[in-house]
């Protein structure tokens, strides 16, 4: 195994839109090989973080160093060319073309200055696509690939400029139990790769079965981060919600009651 370092970190990071405080002295780390899961409940910033990462959003203050430089990150291409790239939820592709076509959308290569280099493109597809073992094939349909499918050939293309740090946002909505369990070991896949991983999820079973860490935001602010090894899906619940890990508790205790209640009209 690598010796870990620190590969981005936040420092006060904050942003406003008018008089919502979007984030708010935002503090964060992120090691090398390391999968971060970010949690928290609608309007707790998670969407802003991520924009902040992918160059999109330019925060109002705080600092963002990579690898011990601070940077700012002012557009994607700058993150790129930081080692940083993005997916985000439902990601667009152009239904009439395949696989590597898709992956390459709005970067694609050329030989000289006209002539699209279709086989290099082709053959850099497969490569990203063998990266992550997958059976989605370079020449494929776009059109005819599955939601999980269609989310692995959005992480592929992530990779085609070799990032150190991938920000994934929901990787797993509206997908089907299979699906999702394909789409997280290939987001595993990445961590063996020697790559980091920032995921906002919702789901907190994909968040305890693949993350190192969990970081919980609400109201804009980090207000709790986990080694997820050393907490529970009470405790992190509770921070989200902003209630005790207690009521919680008895929450969970109570539906799982309920769940095991006969209905009526069937034996006890």
């Amino acid at each position: 195994m690598s010796h870990q370092s620190t590969l981005i970190e936040l420092r006060g990071v904050s942003k406003r839109y008018g008089s919502v405080e979007a984030l708010r002295d935002v503090d964060l780390a992120v090691q090398t090989r390391q999968i971060v899961a970010v949690v928290g409940d609608n309007g707790a910033g998670k969407s802003t973080l991520v924009h902040v990462l992918a160059g999109l959003v330019q925060p109002d203050a705080g600092s963002i160093a990579v690898r011990g430089e601070t940077v700012r990150l002012d557009s994607v291409a700058k993150a790129a060319e930081l080692g940083i790239a993005s997916a985000f939820q439902q990601p667009q592709f152009c239904e009439n073309l395949d696989v590597s076509a898709n992956i390459f959308l709005g970067r694609e290569m050329r030989q000289g200055l006209s002539v699209r280099d279709d086989a290099g493109m082709y053959a850099k597809a497969r490569e990203v696509l063998n990266t992550l073992s997958t059976p989605v094939r370079a020449g494929q349909s776009i059109a005819s690939l599955s939601g999980g499918q269609r989310q692995t050939v959005a992480i592929a293309r992530t990779l085609l400029n070799d990032p150190s740090l991938i920000v994934l946002d929901e990787p797993t909505a509206s997908l089907s139990v299979t699906q999702t369990a394909e789409v997280l070991d290939y987001i595993v896949r990445l961590r063996s790769a020697e790559r980091s991983v920032i995921m906002v999820c919702h789901d907190l079973p994909n968040v305890f079965a693949i993350a190192d860490r969990i970081v919980v935001m609400r109201h804009g602010a980090v207000c709790a981060v986990h080694p997820t090894a050393d907490t529970t899906y009470e405790e992190v619940i509770a921070e989200i919600s902003g209630v005790s890990k207690g009521a919680v508790a008895t929450r969970m205790r109570a539906r799982a009651s309920r769940a095991r209640m006969p209905r009526s009209g069937e034996a006890e």
